[in-house]
């Protein structure tokens, strides 16, 4: 029993795994055998949910982005979300800390309307990394200090540590990283960076919108570490991606999204799996 999916001409649930071949065809080919679905809610303990999208819309320039899109997503792991490019996957994603508002249905973060939500209370508490790096000029303690000003180098050292930036230079550990140019790093530290400003702020989840597209295979893979482990510490993410095999070893469980709407939300099935079943 992995996700429970709801038609539009039956009251009863479909149960089935997800599954990914490293073919992205194929993907958003199972995508498109399951059009015709509704919506989705992940089975478990409804007390236990992050986010909670309620027949959300989501225009621009008189196009729906999200069209009636409803999903739960549990407060723990990893969730990808997957699906064609223009699906809605990082309108999605910006939803999350408002920086997209819908036009209709609700969006609710632990049970609260974020609507309702100082945006600067919504964004200490949801934590974004974008598709690109974004160091400011300055040291990587300069930028660590913009999410906190007062911060120790203890502390900053903490938060490096986390995203695995330790051990370069002559010095020991994370304090030859904090005096660096922050705009002089790899495309891979540079994110990686970011991702330990974004946790300077003490986030309770992490918003990732394909932070590994502009990085080479090596920096990507210590990202999905990182990532993973800071999930397994506490600090659940949502992360967009358009690859395929990234969800599956990445990733708790996926996000299906189609032409704005959910397909689907459910764990990933394993490489032994054949495929979707009804």
């Amino acid at each position: 029993m992995t996700f429970a999916v709801f038609g539009p001409n039956s009251l009863r649930p479909t149960r089935s795994p997800i599954s990914f071949s490293d073919s992205g065809a194929e993907l958003t080919g199972w995508l498109g055998r399951r059009s015709e679905w509704k919506g989705a809610v992940v089975d478990g303990d409804s007390a236990d949910v992050m986010f909670e999208f309620r027949d959300v819309v989501v225009e621009r320039d008189r196009m729906r982005a999200l069209d009636g899109f409803s999903a739960s997503i549990p407060g723990q792991g990893v969730t990808a979300v997957v699906g064609p490019s223009g699906a809605g996957k990082s309108t999605l994603l910006r939803l999350c800390n408002r920086l997209e508002v819908p036009v209709g249905g609700r969006v609710l973060f632990r049970g609260k309307d974020i609507g309702a939500t100082d945006p600067l209370w919504l964004r200490r508490r949801v934590g974004m990394c974008f598709q690109r790096p974004t160091p400011f000029p300055g040291t990587v303690a300069d930028n660590l200090r913009v999410a906190q000003p007062d911060a120790s180098d203890e502390r900053m050292a903490e938060s490096l540590a986390r995203v695995a930036l330790t051990g370069w230079g002559d010095r020991s550990g994370s304090r030859s990283w904090l005096d660096r140019d922050a705009t002089a790093l790899s495309g891979g530290e540079a994110q990686r960076m970011c991702l330990a400003r974004t946790l300077m702020a003490q986030p309770e989840v992490l918003l990732l919108d394909e932070p590994t597209s502009a990085v080479d295979t090596d920096a990507a893979e210590a990202i999905e570490r990182v990532v993973r482990q800071l999930a397994a510490d506490g600090i659940p993410a949502l992360w967009v991606t358009h690859d395929p095999a990234q969800a599956k070893r990445a990733a708790d469980r996926v996000l299906c999204v189609e032409r704005g709407r959910c397909l689907g939300v459910g764990p990933v099935a394993s490489k032994s799996d054949d495929g979707p079943t009804t």
